[in-house]
């Protein structure tokens, strides 16, 4: 199995950016699909981006087209989402996911059966 260590949250104002990064360890990174969710207080977690296994297929949610880029490094074993022109209802927890049940990236939780412990975005106004 994979382990997932988000890092890069934080506080910024709206228009802003931020960078995560997600340091897998344990089994061959580049063996898994990887994706990023996000969850607000009182929210169901959503899907925000996921990449396939060799970074060449990416997939977003509707609400991050144009700022959100999601990237991998899998000799670095290290996944990214680069966020630009955060807005404050981006904020939210941020969790790193991989799955290996697909090569497919498909944007529901139940298809992610490796999580992070999240790391918190906040978006001021």
């Amino acid at each position: 199995q994979v382990q997932l260590v988000e890092s890069g949250g934080g506080l910024v104002q709206a228009g802003g950016s931020l960078r995560l990064s997600c340091a897998a360890s344990g089994r061959t990174f580049s063996n898994y699909v990887m994706g990023w969710f996000r969850q607000a207080p009182g929210k169901e977690r959503e899907f925000v981006a996921g990449i396939s296994r060799d970074g060449g297929s990416t997939y977003y949610a509707d609400f991050v087209k144009g700022r959100f880029t999601i990237s991998r490094d899998n000799a670095k074993n290290t996944g990214y989402l680069q966020m630009n022109s955060l807005k404050p209802e981006d904020t939210a927890v941020y969790y790193c996911a991989a799955q290996d049940l697909s090569r497919f990236i498909v944007a529901v939780t139940t298809m992610f059966n490796y999580w992070g412990q999240g790391t918190q975005v906040t978006i001021s106004s």
